[in-house]
C-alpha cells in the first residue's frame, strides 16, 4: 500500500513539476517581449502594412479583393510569424541564459513549450485577431471573416511550433536568419493551404470543416511531438 501511495505522490509531484516549467516559461517570456515593444509592434506594422498595399496596387473589383484577400492575409501572417522567429531563442543563447535553462532539473520540454506558447501569445494571437479587421479591405463577407479568424487561431500556433524547430537547429548558425527560411517554409506549406483553403470554401458556399479539422489535427499533433523535438535540438545546439 504504502508503494502505491509513494508512486502516486511521485505523479503528483511531476506532473506539478511539469505545470510549474511551462508557467515559469510562459510569464518569463511574456515579460520579456512585452518590455521589447518596439519588436513587436515592427512585426505587426508589418503586417497592417503588407496586407494593405495589396488593395491600392490591385484592381479595386470588390470580386477580385475577395478571391485574393484569403490568400493574401494567410501569407503575410505566416511571412509575420517568420520575421518574429529569431527572437525566440537567439537572446537568451547569447546570454548564456538558454544553456542554464537546459541545466535546470526541470523538464525541458515543458520549458520550451511555455517560451513557444509565450511567441504565439504575443506574435500569432494579435495576427489572428487583426485579420477580421483588415480582410474588410478585401470585401469579405461576415462569414467568411469569422473562418478566417478561425483559421488563424488554429494555424499559427503550428506556425510558432514549428517555426520553433528551426529556430533551435539555426542557433549559433552563420546566415542563420536565411537557413531558418529555408528550413521552415516548406513545413509552413500545408498550414497555408488548408488555411486558406478554408476560408475559400466558405466564398464557395461550401463546407470550412475538413481544412478546420486538418489544421486543428495538425495542432495537436504538434503539441504533442515538437517540444520533445525542438528540446533535442536545443541539446545539440548547446552542446
Amino acid at each position: 500500500m504504502s508503494t502505491v501511495l509513494q508512486r502516486v505522490d511521485a505523479d503528483d509531484d511531476a506532473r506539478v513539476s511539469v505545470l510549474a516549467a511551462f508557467g515559469w516559461a510562459l510569464r518569463r517570456d511574456v515579460r520579456i517581449a512585452l518590455r521589447s515593444r518596439g519588436e513587436l509592434g515592427v512585426q505587426l506594422l508589418f503586417y497592417v502594412i503588407v496586407v494593405s498595399l495589396f488593395p491600392l496596387a490591385a484592381s479595386p473589383s470588390r470580386e477580385l479583393l475577395a478571391a485574393i484577400g484569403p490568400g493574401v492575409l494567410w501569407t503575410t501572417a505566416l511571412l509575420a510569424s517568420l520575421l518574429s522567429l529569431p527572437r525566440l531563442f537567439a537572446s537568451d543563447f547569447a546570454d548564456g541564459t538558454l544553456e542554464q535553462i537546459a541545466l535546470s532539473p526541470r523538464p525541458l520540454a515543458s520549458l520550451m513549450c511555455g517560451k513557444m506558447a509565450a511567441h504565439w501569445l504575443t506574435t500569432g494571437m494579435p495576427v489572428a485577431l487583426l485579420a477580421p479587421l483588415l480582410g474588410v479591405q478585401y470585401a469579405l463577407e461576415p462569414d467568411v471573416l469569422a473562418t478566417l479568424s478561425m483559421s488563424l487561431l488554429l494555424g499559427t500556433p503550428i506556425l510558432s511550433l514549428l517555426g520553433a524547430i528551426g529556430a533551435a537547429l539555426t542557433l549559433g548558425a552563420r546566415g542563420g536568419g536565411s537557413l531558418l527560411a529555408l528550413l521552415v517554409l516548406p513545413l509552413y506549406a500545408p498550414v497555408l493551404i488548408f488555411g486558406a483553403g478554408a476560408v475559400d470554401a466558405v466564398r464557395a458556399g461550401v463546407s470550412a470543416s475538413p481544412h478546420l479539422s486538418l489544421l486543428a489535427a495538425g495542432l495537436l499533433l504538434a503539441l504533442v511531438a515538437v517540444p520533445f523535438a525542438v528540446s533535442a535540438a536545443v541539446r545539440i545546439a548547446l552542446d
